[in-house]
């Protein structure tokens, strides 16, 4: 038989997501790329975040502290110029610097196929 109302489980609430507090402004995003030609892909994500495979394979997994919470980063760059921006920014919060797991071809990250246009045909 079936439970009378007042005896029903109790509803699950949905739980909301964390926000993910920001570390890099957007004024120092942009000026990365010309400073020390890297870039930011994953800011502030969980390890599950920056360990994907669909990344280009010249990321690097950057862990570092700050704000005695542990951060991760998924970033292109050469490794020097990786410690020396994270360096400049947190002062030695730097925990390590690790290849990512990605699969892609550094040059064909961010890809696009170019838009064939249509030949006209001689009448």
């Amino acid at each position: 038989m079936t439970k009378p109302v007042s005896e029903a489980p109790p509803k699950t609430e949905l739980k909301k997501p964390e926000k993910k507090e920001l570390v890099w402004t957007k004024e120092e995003k942009d000026n990365l790329k010309s400073k020390y030609g890297s870039e930011i892909l994953v800011e502030n994500g969980s390890y599950e975040d920056v360990n994907t495979t669909q990344a280009p394979s010249d990321a690097y997994i950057i862990k570092y502290m700050h704000g005695d919470k542990v951060h991760f980063d998924l970033t292109r760059g050469t490794k020097i110029k990786l410690f020396d921006m994270y360096w400049d920014k947190f002062k030695g919060g730097i925990q390590s610097i690790d290849y990512g797991k990605g699969s892609i071809k550094p040059n064909l990250w961010g890809y696009q196929s170019p838009t064939t246009k249509k030949k006209k045909r001689k009448a």
